[in-house]
């Protein structure tokens, strides 16, 4: 396969006269997809009906595209499975990680985590009782707080505020010196920095598929369980189809003998068929060139906006090394500010208290675009077009 040039912006359905900044929230629609979808529904479940399961591949497809993830954040075929959302991913790698370790009663996480991700800690430990506890530090305070009470390190290596990204091989490494479990959230990873999960060791990671990978809303989540510890993995959402045989129609559960038995209920076949398409657009893309092209566009972004904005306090880490594929400012009154841009064609998003969020994907975005979007920002934070009253009310999706 040759290598892609980067952007491929003729891939994905962008409308005319936007800057989108915002594929790390949800990714645009590649082109193909809706085709794909049409396919799916006339050609297969129209012609086939419920034969489609066996002559389409349908019940094949979560590990189809399973392995085109794995492929993106270096994990080996067989060990990424896809369905659900992150919120039931992020659960039964708890579950099971603690499982694991007995006898150990703490979950380590940051309290600039995602709060689906706590939440669902939070749930877990109230369900668990017998004095388990969550404990979020700071993020930069972490490294310290894994000690040997700890049974999981749960972390999103990319904050998704501040961009601000976690070493995955040290902190891993410290998981495993105190003896816990470590789980990776890969939400603002997949798709926008280069990820090694074979080579970090770590037990499991977990991601969804509508931000860099372009999946959609709702698109399906997946999740990562090395292989040599499949067989000690109880699941706690004991699914139909993470049987070892569905079909057998068995009384009691017998876990598949792969991460398959990670699989809960039934796949979203449409809305896998759109993954399956936008992940053509990877096709070619070395992660390493990737990387290099979000550090340019993040580098002048960054340089633009101050030189242009000083009202605005960069939030993100200066130095690309620990910085994801995102750039946020603050600013007292970046809600208006951000409807102000998207009004004007530059989306963002806004994360309180007063993040001001652009995401940088190298598969659609170049330098010029950057620039472009700066002298808008810089036009809406200088004559303060942010105060116009329309732009006060806040919608229920920031």
């Amino acid at each position: 396969m040759s290598k892609a040039t980067l952007p491929r912006k003729d891939l994905f359905d962008l409308p005319e006269g936007v800057l989108y900044l915002d594929g790390n929230s949800l990714g645009p629609l590649p082109k193909g997809a809706v085709d794909r979808v049409g396919a799916v529904m006339r050609d297969e479940w129209g012609a086939d009906l419920i034969k489609a399961w066996n002559s389409a591949g349908w019940m094949d497809l979560p590990r189809v595209v399973g392995d085109r993830i794995g492929e993106l954040v270096g994990a080996p075929a067989g060990s990424v499975a896809t369905g659900d959302t992150l919120s039931i991913k992020v659960y039964q790698a708890l579950a099971a990680a603690l499982k694991m370790r007995p006898g150990r009663k703490v979950i380590l996480s940051d309290n600039g985590n995602f709060p689906s991700d706590l939440y669902m800690a939070e749930g877990l430990v109230g369900l668990l009782g017998q004095g388990y506890e969550l404990r979020a530090p700071d993020p930069e305070a972490v490294a310290e707080a894994i000690t040997e009470e700890v049974a999981v390190v749960m972390l999103t290596q990319v904050d998704y505020r501040t961009g601000r990204m976690h070493d995955m091989q040290a902190i891993t490494r410290l998981a495993h010196d105190a003896g816990a479990v470590m789980i990776w959230d890969l939400a603002h990873s997949a798709g926008a920095v280069p990820v090694d999960l074979a080579g970090s060791n770590c037990e499991f990671a977990v991601g969804c598929s509508y931000k860099y990978l372009n999946g959609g809303p709702g698109a399906p989540a997946f999740i990562y369980v090395r292989p040599d510890i499949v067989e000690q993995v109880q699941p706690a959402l004991s699914g139909w189809l993470g049987h070892d045989a569905p079909f057998a129609m068995e009384r009691h559960y017998r876990p598949a003998m792969s991460t398959e038995r990670l699989r809960v209920g039934t796949p979203p076949i449409l809305q896998l068929a759109v993954l399956q398409q936008a992940l053509t657009a990877w096709d070619g893309v070395d992660m390493e060139d990737l990387r290099a092209a979000s550090l340019t566009l993040t580098n002048r972004f960054i340089a633009e906006v101050e030189a242009r904005c000083p009202q605005l306090e960069l939030a993100t880490p200066r130095d690309g090394t620990i910085r994801g594929s995102q750039v946020s400012f603050r600013f007292e009154h970046g809600y208006a500010a951000i409807q102000a841009l998207i009004d004007r064609g530059v989306i963002g998003d806004f994360r309180a208290p007063d993040i001001m969020r652009f995401g940088f994907t190298p598969l659609y975005i170049d330098e010029d675009d950057v620039v472009a979007a700066a002298k808008i920002i810089e036009d809406v934070i200088g004559n303060e077009l942010w105060r116009d009253a329309k732009y006060q009310t806040r919608s229920r999706v920031t």
